[in-house]
């Protein structure tokens, strides 16, 4: 097949949130596009009105411009290939299912679903695959006609083969023959008049000129079928590009049906967008090479088809949790505070500085959703358990904290100026008027200051966070707790 211009298209159906395994088709499908110098088409298909959601356009629109993705033609920007609508196109369909019949491929099928039910219920009975079996197929065109005017309710069907085989070449598995035996006439005009989606995906890629399908390998048994429609308008296939299935860490392929991740509910949960992208693009591609961070222009430069696997891939969480944790500790420092501060706001308000919380915090996040429990007791303090001053790294003690914490706190009191660089000459200074580790008269502040033996950040941090009269009080709290 000669191909002019790499062409692919993202064609989600707007039935509510970004499904993760439809986000990382739409990667693959817009890497292959700009690898190759190609274009990238969105495309709405809503031929099912019963699964219609309002407002899922906006969400498919939001999504894409939330990874980076920007597609070349598409609803909301025309092109030369419009609409991009499936319900906008509805009328271009018909006529390619009529030339159809009149080439003897298809035909018009009145069964309604009681009788089809019933040769459902039979097929069941013999344990047989169900085949629709053609009644209608030999229905004269008189009665077809007097049917017809008779506004009786009918589908299209495509007269597929009942012998011999189907065989098509895919990019990753090679070539895949199916007996035709097998595969049932399907449907493409259903009784709303509407094109089922299987035969609006092929005419629209026709006509649109896709020159490359990618998609998940589940649809490799569909495909057959897609090829049969494409022979029997002596059409020139696209090119075929079946990613690997995605599977749980337990077992059973990621799907919508089992409620698996949306893409909004990982944003929800506090990963960046840039490592979601990341991790979605490493689940069956490979470029050869140990990297394992990419940006998506670097992406877009050393896309290969040749780099997908044939192997399902494991959607481990944790491998996600490490490399979202990565990203945030690579950002600036103003990049993260932008990211963490509605995380932060959102616990603690306006009440302290956001700048200094998510200086302190940055190094030890892992998904944004953790900082609320990090910081939670900024908002309110714990009641300080004695035991906790107690360490032997730091050489304190509980006889230790009774005598350190009021000379901390008269100290604390009388600085000139509650700050970052004050705190840490206080205690440092304190430390070598003692003779002692700088850890022994910090360890029992740290534990006054948050009532907690794990914190993200030391005295010196938490004090200069909570501020003079917060520091104070909690420290008045954890003396008069100690006597």
């Amino acid at each position: 097949m000669a191909i002019k211009e790499v062409r692919t298209r993202y064609a989600p159906s707007p039935t509510g949130f970004v499904h993760i395994g439809n986000l990382r088709s739409a990667l693959f499908e817009y890497l292959v596009a700009k690898a190759n110098g190609g274009k990238f088409i969105l495309r709405i298909e809503d031929t099912d009105q019963k699964r219609y959601v309002e407002g899922a356009v906006d969400v498919i629109y939001r999504t894409l411009d939330i990874v980076g993705i920007k597609h070349d033609e598409g609803p909301d920007i025309g092109g030369a290939f419009g609409p991009y609508v499936q319900s906008e196109r509805k009328d271009i369909y018909l006529p390619y299912a009529k030339e159809l019949i009149e080439k003897g491929k298809a035909y018009y099928c009145f069964c309604d679903e009681t009788r089809l039910d019933e040769l459902r219920k039979t097929a069941d009975e013999q344990k047989l695959q169900f085949k629709y079996d053609r009644k209608c197929y030999h229905l004269s065109k008189e009665e077809i006609g007097s049917r017809i005017a008779a506004k009786e309710p009918y589908v299209i069907r495509q007269l597929i083969p009942d012998n011999g085989t189907i065989t098509y070449n895919d990019s990753v598995f090679g070539d895949i023959t199916f007996d035709n035996d097998v595969l049932e006439d399907q449907i493409l005009i259903k009784s709303d008049g509407y094109p089922t989606y299987n035969f609006a995906n092929v005419v629209d890629d026709h006509l649109m000129q896709i020159s490359h399908v990618i998609r998940g390998s589940e649809y490799i048994t569909s495909t057959p079928k897609y090829i049969h429609l494409y022979n029997a308008f002596d059409w020139e296939p696209p090119v075929f590009v079946h990613l690997p299935l995605v599977i749980k860490e337990g077992g059973g392929k990621i799907s919508k049906r089992s409620g698996d991740a949306y893409f909004s509910d990982l944003l929800d949960a506090g990963y960046l967008p840039e490592a979601v992208v990341n991790f979605l693009v490493l689940l069956g591609w490979s470029s050869g090479t140990e990297q394992e961070f990419y940006t998506l222009a670097e992406l877009e430069k050393i896309f290969d088809i040749k780099g997908i696997n044939k192997s399902p891939s494991i959607y481990n969480t944790e491998k996600l949790r490490w490399m979202n944790g990565e990203y945030i500790r690579k950002l600036t420092p103003e990049k993260f505070c932008e990211v963490s501060a509605p995380w932060i706001k959102k616990i603690l308000g306006d009440r302290f500085d956001v700048a200094k919380i998510a200086s302190m915090i940055q190094k030890r996040v892992v998904v944004l959703s953790e900082i609320q429990d990090m910081i939670g007791f900024l908002k309110e303090p714990v009641k300080v358990d004695v035991q906790l001053y107690i360490n032997e790294k730091s050489a304190s003690t509980i006889d230790q904290a009774k005598k350190l914490l009021p000379i901390e706190r008269d100290r604390m009191d009388k600085l000139p100026s509650f700050d970052h660089d004050s705190l840490y000459n206080m205690f440092v200074n304190l430390a070598q008027e003692l003779g002692v580790k700088n850890g022994l008269v910090m360890w029992p502040a740290r534990i006054a200051l948050t009532g907690l033996l794990v914190t993200p950040g030391g005295a010196v941090e938490l004090a200069d966070i909570l501020g003079k009269d917060e520091s104070l009080k909690r420290l008045d709290e954890a003396i008069k707790g100690l006597q």
